[in-house]
Order: C-alpha cells, then structure tokens, then sequence
C-alpha cells in the first residue's frame, strides 16, 4: 500500500532534513552575514573618503619622479592616485578656469601665483625639489660639445633645428640662455616650438630636430632621446617645484599626507636617481 504524504507534511518533512544535514553551515553564514553588514554601517566616515582617487595636477617635470614612486604612495596615504600631468601653465589655466583636484605640484612661481588667487591653501604649501636644464640629441646620435657657454653656442649654430615647449618650465630660462648667448635671432628660424607635452622630445626621437632644450628629467629618461649634459653652470637656470592642497579639495587630509611623503626620506633617494635636488 502507498502511503500518501499531505504537502504541507511534505515540505515540513524536507525543511527538516536540510536543517539536518545543513543547519549549523546555513547558521553559520547567516552570522557572518549579519556581522559583516553591522560593521558596514558601523564604519567611520572617514573609510569611504579613503578609499576614493586622490586627485592631483602634477607638472612634467616630476613625472618619472611620482610613476615611480606611485605604488609606495599609495600604500602611505590610503588612497588611489589619479594623476594628470602636463606643463605648469597649462596646468594653470585648468585650475583657473575651474577644474576640479585635491592638490597640486607646480612649479613654485605658478603655484605661489595660484596661492596668491585663493586656489591653493597656503598653509598647506611644501617645497619638494629643483632640477636644472639639460640638452638631448636623438638616441645613439653623436653629442655635441656643450660642456662651455662657448661650445654650447656653437652646437645651437650648427644644429638645424631646435626644440622645446613654450609654455614650459623651461621656456623662459631657455630663452634667456639663447640672449645671453646673443644668438637668439640667429636661431630663431630654427625653433620648433609645441605646447603638447612631450611632442619636443618625439621631435627630436622621431629625426625632425637634431636638439632638444628641457629639464633634465624630461630628458634623461624620454625613450629615443639621450641627455647630452646639463647646460653650463654659468648660464644655467634651476626650476623649483612645490605643492599645495586645493583650497576647494575634497580630500584635504589625502593631499597633506601626499606632500608629507613627496618631502620626506622615502622619496628622497627617487628624487635624485630621476636628476632632482630634494628640498633641504
């Protein structure tokens, strides 16, 4: 005879053999759940801002500086970086124009310009580091002599063109340089000048101008260029960088903790292997 189960005996009859062979796990989840969703909403506030991107406005002359030493900053300060880099004037003009970023590593006329505007908070300024101009040729091409005002003259004569980005850190200092060489209007047919970052060093890789003009760092390590040298002691000029947090910054806290690291021991040895002197 075939005995007949009710279902509501049946369904009770199999919520009991799962509770059997699976109560203690099904409870066991059930906690862990529980306990992970309290301390989600027991969490400090302050979590959920440091997991978010840092935003930072990084001149091209610390590029190789902060690529290198991102993944120990990040794990310093908490927080992702989101980096744009460019030329401090072009920089500039975004932070003016209204471009939102949490902090900002400038050349330090710019940024003491931008801190005079109210964009930068200036109690929260720090000087990181300086580097001077240098000369580069195309990779594997011969290197001319620039080792005296009076050689490096005659290598900007003799090349047929000459590269480097007016709106620059280098673009003032460059031009002085060519003045008090006396030889700036007899170069100047040969200046091929473009704003767009790195375009002056793909000039030079790419055969279109048999010299580059640039800080060192923008140089020394720019693929098919090689450095030639500084530029003589006697006509060279330092660029100065600094940083400062955005007076309208989301993450105040993340960009202090961002310039504490950019001037403390840590970056020091990178800041130098990169052709940067670091702030004493």
């Amino acid at each position: 005879m075939l005995l007949s189960v009710a279902p509501n005996t049946r369904s009770d009859h199999v919520e009991e053999l799962v509770n059997r062979k699976f109560g203690n796990s099904v409870t066991l989840i059930a906690a862990i759940l529980a306990l992970a969703t309290g301390w989600f909403f027991f969490l400090p506030r302050g979590s959920a801002a440091q997991t978010a991107e840092l935003h930072v406005m990084i001149s091209d002359g610390l590029k190789t500086v902060v690529e290198e030493l991102t993944p120990q900053i990040e794990r310093s300060i908490g927080r992702k970086l989101a980096v744009q880099f460019n030329s401090s004037k072009n920089l500039r003009d975004k932070i003016q124009a209204g471009e939102p970023f949490d902090a900002a590593i400038l050349t330090s006329d710019v940024l003491d310009d931008l801190i005079q505007k109210g964009k930068l908070v200036a109690g929260m300024r720090a000087d990181i580091s300086r580097t001077g101009l240098g000369v580069g040729v195309r990779a594997g091409a011969a290197k001319p002599d620039i080792a005296t005002a009076d050689a490096l003259k005659q290598a900007f004569l003799n090349a047929k063109f000459i590269s480097f980005n007016p709106t620059g850190a280098s673009a003032v200092p460059t031009y002085k340089i060519l003045a008090r060489l006396g030889i700036s209007d007899a170069v100047k047919p040969k200046l091929l000048l473009d704003a767009e970052a790195g375009r002056t060093q793909m000039n030079v890789a790419g055969g279109k101008s048999d010299l580059v003009i640039s800080l060192i760092p923008e140089i020394k390590f720019f693929p098919g260029v090689d450095l030639v040298g500084p530029i003589p002691s006697d006509l060279q000029s330092y660029v100065n960088f600094s940083g400062a947090v955005a007076m309208d910054a989301k993450d105040k806290d993340g960009g202090k903790a961002l310039l504490q690291f950019l001037t403390g021991p840590s970056a020091v040895p990178v800041l130098k292997a990169k052709g940067m002197e670091p702030h004493s």
